[in-house]
């Protein structure tokens, strides 16, 4: 990787592999990254240190960890053209983390609000939980990082990484990059089977990879209000026309929008619509990604050659830090 140019810009995200990756992970995350593979350096990783905040199985955890990486290579993600590993086969972030944690006030960390939201919804507040976003700074800084897209939910974090790393680069000299968050302003929240923002956390998925059967279930039990068939109906806000809308052209959602303003239309209808678009967009890369699973000796080479070439920028950048901290003082 040395022959990458200094200038070249980075991109960064990592996804957790908790549970089956959904259509709001792919829409907030998934797609927008292997979009990202035409515009400069990416780097994107299974983050899962981060997943030992709420997962307590070491199997689903390494089972997770397979399936994420999957799902991103199926979807088209080319290991040749970004750099692909999982988060804990970089070990040099765990050190950074630490160094971190040293210019990192207690008061920053308990202004996040995603700590309290998570420890609302019933999560344990571990220390892991609550330094979450020291960790998810090293994952950013150690690469040198310049773009980072993220939902609104985790621009307080990036925020928080450029606290700490104007921090570091205050004592210490200039040492990182200081990143700026990207988030689409065209990307509406993705809604879930009851209306509510996607989220396993509110078990409301529809996951990429679902068999044909299962997804047709799934959009089956999507909540819409009572107006009966012959009603006139709002698309605005309604989860089924919100949820075509993603996958159907332009026209196709201006047709849909009268059918609904006009009456005659009934949910049922507009749920099959639903399940052909969202099927019919998955069905090449659900091949793949069964594919893949017969495959795993080859997944893991993929994620080991990853993970070879995100240690080549973690080292160099871990080598400045040690430099600049005073933790290398031999004179060799």
């Amino acid at each position: 990787m040395s022959s990458e140019a200094p200038d070249k810009l980075r991109i960064l995200s990592g996804i957790q592999p908790t549970g089956g990756l959904h259509l709001g992970n792919y829409f907030g995350m998934m797609k927008p990254m292997i979009k990202a593979q035409d515009e400069g350096l990416l780097f994107c990783f299974i983050v899962n240190y981060h997943a030992l905040t709420s997962v307590r199985s070491g199997k689903e955890l390494r089972q997770g960890t397979l399936d994420a990486a999957m799902d991103f290579l199926a979807l088209g993600l080319d290991p040749d053209r970004a750099v692909f590993w999982v988060q804990s086969d970089v070990p040099e972030v765990v050190e950074l983390t630490w160094i971190l944690s040293c210019v990192t006030s207690m008061g920053l960390l308990e202004r996040c609000t995603s700590y309290k939201e998570k420890v609302a919804r019933g999560l344990v507040p571990n220390h892991g939980l609550f330094a979450y976003p020291v960790l998810q700074a090293a994952d950013i800084l150690l690469y040198q990082a310049h773009i980072i897209p993220v939902g609104k939910d985790q621009q307080q974090h990036i925020e928080v990484t450029r606290d700490i790393a104007e921090r570091f680069n205050h004592h210490y000299g200039d040492t990182f990059v200081i990143p700026q968050h990207r988030i689409d302003p065209d990307l509406a929240v993705i809604p879930g089977l009851d209306g509510q923002k996607m989220s396993k956390s509110y078990r409301n998925t529809i996951e990429i990879f679902v068999d044909e059967n299962q997804l047709r279930k799934k959009i089956m039990r999507v909540v819409t209000d009572s107006k009966a068939v012959e009603e006139p109906k709002d698309p605005e806000g309604d989860t089924l026309f919100n949820l075509y809308s993603l996958f159907a052209a332009p026209e196709e959602i201006q047709d849909l929008d009268g059918r609904y303003r006009a009456g005659g239309l009934a949910y049922a209808t507009v749920k099959d619509m639903v399940f052909e678009k969202i099927n019919a967009t998955f069905k090449p890369y659900r091949a793949k990604r069964q594919e893949l699973s017969r495959q795993r000796d080859q997944v893991e080479k993929i994620l080991a050659e990853g993970a070879e070439k995100a240690r080549y920028f973690a080292q160099k950048t871990l080598r400045k830090v040690r430099r600049k901290t005073g933790l290398a003082y031999r004179r060799s």
